[in-house]
């Protein structure tokens, strides 16, 4: 559980979201607004874009610069991706997630941009694609000033594709430790502990997997996108929790940016795990606590943290 929140991150899916009204069912196109740009693409950098002219899209183009050679994106996909947008009027960039050199988790649906959309449904996992829309099919009619793209500017999105990200844990199923309280679940969704008959917590951390992932070793300094669950030892309701979000979160582990607890337990776990923790005060949050989560300086905390990704 993060001390911080991941404001960047937030950001950034912020700007891929429509935030206005608009015709959000541009159909891809075969016009020649692209022949404006030349992209080149090579996966894991940036695109070098360079503009030959300003670029005036009448209905949205799409050119798979790199074809991957994954599983097609499917709308309810959740997929780590790279994401670059320049103005076609401007001719200049607008936004980077390269720059930030951290990808981001996108789930297809209908909220995002349509000319994002299109960069990224139905297209193959690892490639990269390039979309021209108008502003309004891109943003809506107002535009986006934040990204300095005004309502008749144009919009050259180029995503890559780096992985998708389950929605449940994969890999071998195991018989957790006795100390493990039981899962409570609704719809298939983790809602909480049951603790009875479970032992007092005896001030150690303890770990048990319920699912043994069948992807790579979780490494220091990579972020992890989980879905998790914490509750207090013995308590009534979860204190955190993400599985109702309907997207996974996001940590930086092994580096100080999550309770103690996690970093000690999660790196070297295998991508795909259902893990359950106990975490003692002083992993945790200490002789302070944690009083907006209800948690006291005593406390123990369970997690139960499902590694969905790593990179």
């Amino acid at each position: 559980m993060s001390r911080r929140t991941a404001a960047a991150a937030a950001l950034a899916v912020g700007l891929l979201s429509l935030t206005a009204c608009g015709d959000d069912s541009g159909d891809e196109g075969s016009g020649n607004a692209l022949d404006a740009v030349t992209i080149e693409a090579t996966p894991g950098k940036a695109p070098e874009v360079t503009w030959d002219e300003k670029m005036d899209p009448s209905e949205i183009e799409t050119d798979v610069l790199v074809e991957g050679d994954g599983e097609p994106a499917e709308a309810g996909d959740s997929v780590l991706v790279h994401v670059w947008i320049g103005n076609g009027f401007e001719q200049e960039q607008s936004f980077s997630s390269y720059d930030q050199k951290q990808p981001t988790l996108i789930t297809i649906d209908d909220t995002l941009l349509p000319g994002l959309k299109a960069g990224l449904e139905g297209q193959k996992i690892g490639s990269v694609v390039a979309v021209a829309a108008s502003a309004e099919d891109a943003y809506g009619e107002a535009g986006n000033s934040s990204l300095g793209i005004g309502n008749k500017d144009s919009v050259l999105f180029v995503t890559e594709l780096l992985d998708g990200v389950a929605n449940e844990p994969t890999g071998e199923e195991r018989t957790p430790a006795k100390w493990a309280p039981k899962l409570l679940e609704e719809d298939g969704k983790v809602t909480g502990f049951d603790f009875a008959g479970t032992p007092k917590p005896n001030g150690k951390l303890w770990v048990t997997k319920t699912v043994k992932g069948d992807g790579p070793a979780v490494k220091k300094g990579q972020t992890i996108y989980v879905n998790y669950l914490g509750q207090v030892y013995e308590g009534k309701e979860p204190f955190d929790e993400s599985y109702s979000k309907g997207q996974p979160a996001q940590f930086p582990i092994g580096v100080g940016q999550v309770v103690k607890g996690w970093d000690q337990s999660l790196v070297g776990e295998t991508v795909g795990s259902r893990i359950i923790v106990a975490v003692p005060p002083q992993l945790g949050y200490g002789e302070k606590g944690n009083e907006q989560a209800g948690i006291k300086g005593t406390d123990t905390l369970y997690f139960v943290v499902d590694i969905l990704a790593a990179v």
